[in-house]
């Protein structure tokens, strides 16, 4: 076993030399810059495509028409812009409520806190006084026996 041990060891040793010099060797070499190519034939820029004419989206529908349609549109659009405005204003109007209902609800909840508080001093004071007088009363007598 220790003859294979050794065997081991020096073939290790051999391998970890060998390495070393074929790493020497490569890192002696000198380098090369590499060569710049030939340059290529002039390409042309690609052209956009000429954009066909966009179509009449209402054919055979006379000036007047389109006026009264856009009219139309017009109002249509503006009456929409009025409720948006009203369901906008009527939505900040609810949150300041709700804003306004947070703040006494935090305040309530402090004051919660405050009275809590005060109870349990209130308890832990009542159980002081329990534990002296239950001493006085109780285990006094029998010291002194």
């Amino acid at each position: 076993m220790n003859t294979g041990l050794i065997f081991g060891m020096i073939a290790l040793l051999a391998s970890v030399s060998f390495l070393q010099t074929t790493f020497a060797i490569e890192t002696e070499q000198e380098l090369v810059p590499p060569q710049i190519p030939e340059p290529g034939p002039i390409q042309e820029p690609i052209r956009m495509p000429e954009p066909a004419p966009v179509p009449d989206p209402f054919p055979g529908e006379s000036d007047s028409d389109k006026v009264k349609r856009l009219i139309e549109e017009n109002n249509n659009l503006k009456q929409q812009n009025n409720d948006l405005q009203s369901q906008t204003s009527s939505l900040k109007n609810e949150k300041l409520r709700l804003q306004v209902e947070i703040l006494e609800l935090n305040n309530y909840i402090q004051n919660l806190k405050e009275i809590t508080l005060e109870q349990i001093q209130v308890i832990l004071e009542l159980a002081n006084q329990l534990k002296e007088t239950i001493f006085e009363k109780i285990f006094s007598p029998t010291i002194q026996l």
